[in-house]
């Protein structure tokens, strides 16, 4: 496992105290987006901490309450559109979409495309751009507790690929999460990743690495692997034996670090359709759907 900065913990619980100071300034509108007629959609949007608005969208059931509240991140391509499960009956969910990524939290400072995003700031832990969506993640929490406070203290978290990696570094540090699913994540032992080619925003990161090797000193702030250490409620991980796009290694390296009970569901094969596809995703939710309960 990679070793761990000796201030990580600090680093990380004041960064989460500056995120909850800053006012949120949150706004909610009907949404013109179609959804299911079980739940009612508002498009929302906060204040980032880059002088920026954090768009994304809160669903809630329509005509009967709340029973708990979920996080939903996302990939690396961002989110134009929401994703109401099963999964999340009689849940209040808030989907936010990250600093600087399609289609509703762009900035004009902030390449939205996976290979240019992952890079920026990434000179100083303090600047890089992983540390505000982090931020963005705890956020989120706050607006769903205030727009819709039946569903606390806790809320739970989903969060996949990009999603997976930003939420391993999220919930250590906020206490108002209760558990938590990650799916092939992302950002996941750096020294490894750097070392192993592949696609998307990794490889982006290890070509960087080649001629900026400072860079694994920042890294090792950012490494789902380690803030996994401090995670001690129960996460369901979703580890793939392949995947072109997050390195296996890094996936099973999150799953293998949690400090509290962890459910690993193996996939044949993560961002990459195969035979079987339909069957694991399936067999996925049936379990997800077990550990949620």
């Amino acid at each position: 496992m990679p070793d761990e900065p000796g201030d990580f913990e600090a680093f990380w619980r004041a960064t989460f105290r500056e995120a909850m100071a800053a006012p949120l300034e949150w706004r909610l509108r009907p949404s013109a987006m179609p959804v299911r007629p079980d739940y009612k959609l508002l498009d929302l949007e906060f204040a980032g901490l880059l002088g920026n608005r954090v768009g994304g969208w809160l669903a809630r059931p329509r005509g009967r309450p709340a029973r708990r509240g979920v996080v939903v991140t996302h990939g690396y391509t961002g989110r134009d559109a929401p994703l109401i499960e099963d999964l999340w009956e009689d849940a209040a969910m808030i989907f936010p979409v990250c600093t600087g990524l399609p289609a509703r939290s762009l900035h004009a400072g902030i390449p939205s495309h996976s290979e240019g995003h992952v890079l920026h700031g990434i000179g100083r832990r303090e600047t890089y751009v992983h540390r505000y969506c982090v931020m963005d993640v705890w956020r989120a929490v706050s607006v769903l507790l205030e727009a819709v406070p039946e569903v606390g203290p806790q809320v739970d978290y989903h969060g996949g690929s990009f999603g997976g990696g930003i939420g391993a570094m999220a919930l250590p540090w906020d206490a108002r999460f209760r558990k938590a699913h990650l799916g092939v994540p992302s950002f996941g032992h750096h020294p490894l990743r750097l070392g192993l080619p592949c696609g998307g925003s990794g490889e982006a990161v290890r070509r960087y690495a080649q001629t900026h090797p400072g860079v694994r000193d920042v890294l090792a702030y950012f490494d789902a692997a380690i803030a996994a250490r401090h995670v001690r409620i129960p996460v369901h991980v979703a580890a793939a034996l392949f995947d072109p796009a997050v390195p296996p290694a890094g996936q099973f390296a999150v799953a293998h670090a949690l400090a509290g009970e962890t459910w690993i569901f193996e996939l044949e094969a993560g961002h990459f359709e195969h035979d079987g596809s339909s069957r694991e995703a399936a067999a996925m939710q049936v379990d997800l759907c077990k550990f949620f309960a």
